[in-house]
């Protein structure tokens, strides 16, 4: 079997790998909150305040970072002051982008924050630009934030929490070139310095303003809004009222009416997948390279908070409510994503997948009529990469045959790796794209001596091999038997279509 080596300098840590970019997404769509996240006090199923509880255990697994409310496009409906106060009298309203279903606004503010709390995640608030005021987001981060007797902080107490609560993260609107108002670049760049300048920080609570940016190729609206920043004299690089911007990319095979599906595709359409999620650490590059023009010293971070698969919804549901299957091809996309993000931690700061639950790429499924939770492929990607968190990017760097394939006009390197340390530990990621042969990668470590080590890997006898109720462990991680010694560190041989991980103990 020919083999691939990996060349991996363990005394060499790069930029810090946030494990922010491990962030999730929560939107007003579908089953995601209600029925996800969100069942209600009087529910049969086991729930904290409302809060579903297995749901909850099950993202503490992954020891999730952040997580970002409440949209999406949703978020430019959404006015915050309609989701406080006792629920039976909180205003009901239209979610017109997602099934045009009518909602009662029980699952607001004080829930949402409960749920964080819950999770031990960061809060990442998205703000209302679309339709909303700037009257409206100030109150709202007072709201949140503020610990005196002011109006907001007032109000917060009526509605029954006394102390404020930590927001990191708050997003300048969202997808403001499409659903967030179909703006041009110039225009929004100037609303986002205008709403960003109120969005304040309070007693203390340091906020982090994320501006809605591009969408995948729109490099445009990526240098507007850097052009945006007032240079400062000290050569110190730019400097705005927000501090970083975002960028939306999903992954699909066919097109935007007609994606291709999670669970029915074509070894040519599994290529076609991974070929473009592989297309993220271009995108990376380019946009990366437009913010180094303006910020050389990456001061400015790039939040990937909207990525993912999006294939049509399974047949016999809400076409507005995107549910999909999730698949090991999915987990594999992930994973590229994840080797992606670690290649450009000097500027990549968060990323979100898209979404939570029940909704897109998600790490958990829930039974409507079983109420049954099952962990998706995605979701142990995201458990087995638990050791990238915090921890420095190693790079590595693939040698001798690295085998490709030829899909939609490009070469798609059917190996893809990526590595971290921390402390006397490092990680590396390794992902087998090809369909149908295995692959063996030797690990050439290098700078430090490795005393120990543990794999686990990702498969299944089938590239559409899935979780469900009746069979919830399909597609899970297990022990990986056949990494052997080699004489420049480790031999990994990878079965076809797998994603593995190594853990090293280093002396």
């Amino acid at each position: 079997m020919s083999h691939t080596v990996a060349v991996i300098n363990l005394d060499l840590p790069g930029a810090t790998i946030s494990r922010h970019v491990y962030g999730h997404f929560a939107e007003h769509l579908g089953r995601c909150i209600y029925g996800g996240f969100w069942v209600g006090e009087d529910s049969d199923v086991p729930n904290e305040g409302g809060i579903r509880l297995d749901v909850v255990e099950a993202l503490r697994e992954l020891q999730i970072p952040n997580l970002r409310w409440p949209g999406g496009c949703f978020a430019d409906d959404y006015h915050w002051r309609d989701g406080v106060g006792p629920r039976e009298q909180r205003p009901r309203m239209v979610n017109s982008h997602w099934g045009d279903v009518v909602e009662d606004n029980s699952f607001g503010t004080h829930e949402f924050m409960a749920l964080c709390e819950l999770l031990g995640a960061d809060p990442y608030i998205s703000g209302n630009v679309g339709s909303g005021s700037v009257q409206e987001m100030s109150e709202w981060i007072e709201y949140l934030t503020r610990a005196d007797d002011s109006p907001m902080a007032a109000l917060r107490r009526a509605n029954g929490r006394d102390e404020p609560w930590k927001v990191p993260f708050f997003g300048i609107g969202n997808e403001a070139w499409g659903c967030g108002g179909h703006l041009r670049a110039e225009q929004f760049a100037s609303l986002a310095r205008q709403y960003s300048t109120y969005v304040r920080n309070h007693a203390g609570n340091e906020v982090y303003r994320i501006a809605a940016g591009a969408s995948d190729h729109d490099y445009h609206w990526t240098e507007t809004l850097m052009k945006s920043f007032d240079p400062l004299d000290a050569g110190n690089g730019p400097a705005a009222p927000f501090q970083g911007i975002s960028l939306h990319y999903y992954t699909f095979t066919g097109e935007w009416s007609d994606k291709g599906w999670a669970t029915e595709f074509s070894t040519d359409e599994w290529y076609l997948a991974l070929a473009r999620a592989a297309h993220m650490d271009e995108l990376l590059d380019r946009h990366g390279a437009v913010m180094d023009r303006y910020d050389p010293k990456k001061r400015v971070g790039l939040v990937v908070d909207e990525w993912g698969t999006w294939w049509n919804v399974e047949k016999g549901t809400n076409p507005g409510f995107l549910y999909q299957q999730n698949t090991l091809r999915d987990a594999l996309v992930a994973s590229l994503h994840f080797d992606a993000f670690h290649r450009h931690a000097d500027r990549v700061v968060m990323a979100n997948i898209a979404q939570t639950v029940n909704v897109l790429q998600a790490m958990l499924l829930t039974d409507p009529d079983t109420n049954a939770l099952v962990r998706t492929p995605t979701f142990h990607v995201f458990a087995m990469n638990a050791g990238h968190h915090d921890a420095a990017a190693l790079d590595v760097h693939l040698v001798d045959d690295v085998p490709t394939r030829s899909v939609d006009g490009g070469d798609l390197a059917l190996v893809s790796a990526s590595a971290s340390t921390k402390g006397d530990t490092a990680l590396v990621s390794l992902t087998n794209l090809d369909a149908d042969a295995p692959r063996t990668v030797v690990l050439d470590l290098r700078g430090r001596d490795v005393v120990g080590h543990s794999a686990r890997v990702l498969t299944a006898d089938a590239a559409n091999a899935h979780n469900t109720a009746e069979r919830p462990d399909a597609v899970i991680p297990v022990a990986l038997e056949t990494v052997r010694k080699h004489d420049r560190g480790l031999e990994v041989e990878l079965p076809a279509h797998s994603y593995a991980t190594v853990e090293l103990t280093l002396a």
